[in-house]
């Protein structure tokens, strides 16, 4: 959502059932993107 800074992101594949999504989402993807887009405030998996 671009007016609270949300991202909502599909898993697939693989990633979808995977009990390590939520770290990989959190600690990978979540804070490169916060790094490069200032107003992204929080990631969720869809």
């Amino acid at each position: 959502d671009v007016n609270e800074g949300i991202v909502r992101l599909k898993l697939k594949g693989a990633c979808a059932g995977c009990p390590m999504a939520t770290m990989t989402l959190q600690h990978g993807i979540e804070r490169i993107l916060k790094e490069q887009i200032p107003e992204v405030k929080e990631v969720i998996a869809l």
